[in-house]
């Protein structure tokens, strides 16, 4: 599959040609840039007559012909501009050139794939929208020459990358010693997991990383959000922060203000961070860097559930039970499949039995050493449907004795809508891998399953949520074990501390929570953990509720735009 070939991909261009319909675009993905956007990379790109330009994936040469207009007005000649380009799409390239010889520019626009175009490490500026291709789409030759391509910079990328994720990074080697490298990229370069290995790309190889920020979306008729990347000094490095400029549109760039600067704890970790406003990302930054906040890991080790094979086979309700003439010992009691139940703070006994009357799965069929006669029928009904044969019932033996997990202390929800939510297991039952487990440590038992879950519902946590987690299908956030050890939590002796007026809130938060009103939750938390306990202002406060809420929306809204594409 080629780069251009799927509609998601980006291609730089300046106004349609008379041949090349919408239709035709639209099918190998060509939205043009906004004029701002090509002029404000190529000024800031181009610092002098002599500079050697290079725009990769240059479609209709958007960028190379501002680079004309900005090295005349440094005094170039056209005869003297070396200006070069490639791209993939052959009548894109030949408009290109003829749009570059019609202001009596000669450029080098050779036809191909940018991967397989070898290095030069000649340039003073590469610029340009690199193609964006999603790893769905993104398969076969193409991936393969992209990862190639990272490898040559010691960049390893997951199945998971986009190809933008290779483009920058196979861009940046064409640079001479400071050369500069200003691209337009999604902002999935702020949050994904797999675009690590090029944030720390970025940071360590280049002097000075800035990032310009949009409001407002850039590319009409396209729903993802971009960022300007701005990288100057290559080879210089590293720059060790980001400065973080924010405009509504692309009309505004000439009026850009520094909104604020931010240093990443590690070069490769998420900056989603960046996005905050200066106050809220202070006021972050004071919290989780003083030991009124730890991370979950010290509280206790979190855990994935049990992993079945078959939820459908082998979670069952008490009524399938009942009509299975199932036994006791052929059964496990488990916190249901899924979390919608565990969205308040506590599951216990009666709630879980609720569950259960409703139709809820709150039994695991798991014999401990020999089934009931009504055990083997139900393993011979599994194996008549084939269930033995599913990858982590073909491993185990018995296929149907599923291994088990203790119970934990406490549960911590794995996919998300809006936030985490931590509940204590006062029902004792073990859980499936649809939810984690926090087994405490044995200091903080006590007083974390009575009240880390309500700690936990407050604004530093929230909001630390989103910047651990990763954004999902549909907008889920979503939290791996790993993540959630690095979750902002109120630590013991703060939680000890408030303890007294967390007991007394307890009922309030809980009915919020019952009537899913989770941000007034949250805030009568915040009054007495954040502002009445650790002595935060109010506008500090809210300044970090508004932050996580910037960055849900932001969050929800990558999610319907995903949905929309599929």
């Amino acid at each position: 599959m080629s780069l251009l070939s799927v509609r998601e991909t980006w291609t730089v261009t300046t106004s349609p040609l008379v041949s090349d319909s919408a239709e035709l675009r639209k099918a190998r993905g060509a939205f043009f840039t906004p004029a701002p956007v090509a002029r404000y990379i190529t000024d800031w790109g181009i610092h002098h007559a002599a500079d050697r330009v290079l725009e990769p994936s240059c479609g209709e040469a958007a960028f190379l012909l501002s680079a004309v207009d900005r090295l005349q007005r440094l005094g170039a000649s056209p005869a003297d501009m070396r200006l070069d380009g490639v791209e993939l799409h052959e009548s894109s390239a030949a408009t290109a050139r003829t749009l570059l010889a019609d202001v009596d520019v000669t450029a080098d626009i050779s036809t191909g794939d940018f991967f397989e175009v070898t290095p030069t490490g000649a340039y003073d500026a590469v610029i340009g929208n690199p193609p964006y291709v999603r790893y769905q789409d993104f398969t076969g030759e193409s991936r393969a020459r992209s990862r190639e391509a990272a490898l040559r910079a010691g960049v390893s990328l997951t199945a998971l990358a986009s190809s933008w994720a290779a483009f920058t990074v196979h861009a940046a080697l064409f640079l001479r010693p400071g050369g500069r490298l200003g691209l337009v990229l999604p902002a999935e370069l702020l949050s994904v997991n797999y675009a690590a290995g090029v944030r720390q790309f970025l940071m360590e190889r280049f002097r000075r990383v800035d990032l310009v920020m949009f409001t407002e979306r850039v590319f009409p008729g396209v729903l993802e959000e971009v960022v300007l990347l701005l990288a100057e000094g290559y080879d210089e490095g590293p720059a060790g922060h980001f400065s973080v400029y924010q405009a509504r549109n692309s009309s505004e760039l000439n009026d850009l203000n520094l909104s604020h600067t931010w240093t990443p704890l590690r070069p490769g970790e998420k900056w989603t961070a960046s996005i905050m406003g200066a106050d809220a990302l202070t006021a972050y930054t004071a919290m989780t860097s003083h030991d009124a906040f730890v991370s979950l890991e010290a509280w206790g080790d979190t855990t994935l559930g049990i992993v079945t094979g078959n939820n459908k086979y082998f979670t069952l309700s008490p009524a399938k039970v009942a009509a299975l003439g199932l036994k006791q010992r052929d059964l496990i009691r488990i916190s249901p499949p899924g979390s919608r139940h565990l969205r308040g703070l506590t599951l216990t006994s009666p709630a879980l039995k609720r569950l259960g009357a409703e139709g809820a799965a709150t039994y695991l069929f798991r014999p401990a050493k020999t089934p009931s006669p009504a055990g083997w029928a139900y393993i011979g009904e599994g194996e008549a449907a084939g269930v033995q044969e599913a990858y982590k019932c073909r491993v185990r033996d018995p296929w149907w004795r599923v291994p088990l997990v203790r119970p934990a202390d406490l549960f911590i929800t794995y996919m998300n809508a809006d936030t985490p939510r931590i509940t204590t297991n006062r029902a004792a039952v073990r859980h499936l891998n649809s939810v984690h487990g926090i087994y405490l440590a044995e200091q903080n038992v006590e007083i974390g399953r009575e009240l880390l879950p309500l700690a936990a519902l407050n604004s530093v946590t929230v909001l630390g949520a989103e910047l651990v987690g990763r954004a999902y299908g549909g907008g889920m956030l979503k939290l791996e074990p790993r993540e959630a050890d690095r979750l902002p939590i109120p630590g013991p002796g703060t939680v000890t501390a408030v303890a007294d007026s967390l007991r007394q809130i307890r009922t309030r938060v809980a009915n919020r929570l019952r009537r899913g009103d989770l941000t007034g939750a949250v805030a009568i938390v915040d009054e007495v953990v954040l502002i009445g306990g650790l002595g935060i202002s109010p506008d500090a406060v809210s300044s970090l509720r508004d932050a996580r809420n910037v960055l849900a929306a932001r969050r929800l809204a990558r999610g319907a735009a995903s949905g929309d594409r599929r």
